[in-house]
């Protein structure tokens, strides 16, 4: 059992409301890891970070994404720290990955000072989230094998495109090519970057 697609990206990005929407347009079910972490654990994220550092998250995390990826057959949501982790890097090669792209400038306005957001409280949260996407946005990029920009446009928008490229790499699976090779790796890059 593999997941249908991952979605991964930064805070802000969308993979929850992405998430929910591809779901619902693949009639598949969805599991977001932040929610399923708050629902083993009967505590809020904010809480596991507060009283027991992010460290011990990260280990919570680690596990809840690994049973996702083996158990889960339709869209997974990761959080957006979970790219961190090796484990989870590894565990993600040789799956759909869905890098959904956005800005600093984009992604500073659509968290705003949002206190749920551990990693972004405190006194300058713009610094944090550079900081944050500078350390992940190589990881992301890595593991993606499909990217999909975001800035400005709408869920639907979105949506329609994340549709459109899977089924594009459907169809190069079906004629035998690899949809994480290379040249269909950097056609889609080529074509996200506008």
């Amino acid at each position: 059992m593999t997941p249908r697609a991952v979605l991964i990206g930064p805070p802000g990005a969308g993979k929850s409301t992405i998430g929910r929407r591809l779901a619902q347009a693949l009639d598949l079910p969805l599991l977001d890891t932040d929610a399923e972490i708050e629902r083993t654990t009967g505590r809020t994220i904010p809480d596991i970070f507060g009283t027991d550092g992010e460290p011990a998250f990260r280990r919570i995390e680690e596990e809840v994404v690994a049973d996702a990826l083996a158990r889960h057959d339709g869209i997974v949501s990761l959080g957006g720290g979970a790219i961190l982790s090796e484990r989870t890097r590894a565990l993600l090669q040789d799956r759909t990955v869905i890098y959904l792209e956005i800005s600093v400038a984009e992604g500073l306005r659509r968290t705003g000072t949002n206190t749920t957001r551990p990693l972004l409280a405190g006194a300058d949260p713009a610094a944090k989230y550079r900081e944050l996407m500078r350390r992940r946005r190589p990881l992301y990029r890595q593991a993606a094998t499909i990217r999909v920009r975001t800035d400005g446009r709408s869920p639907g928008r979105v949506v329609q495109q994340v549709l459109a490229k899977l089924e594009a790499q459907s169809d190069l699976a079906t004629t035998g090519a690899h949809p994480s090779a290379p040249s269909t790796t950097s056609t889609e890059n080529r074509s996200n970057q506008s």
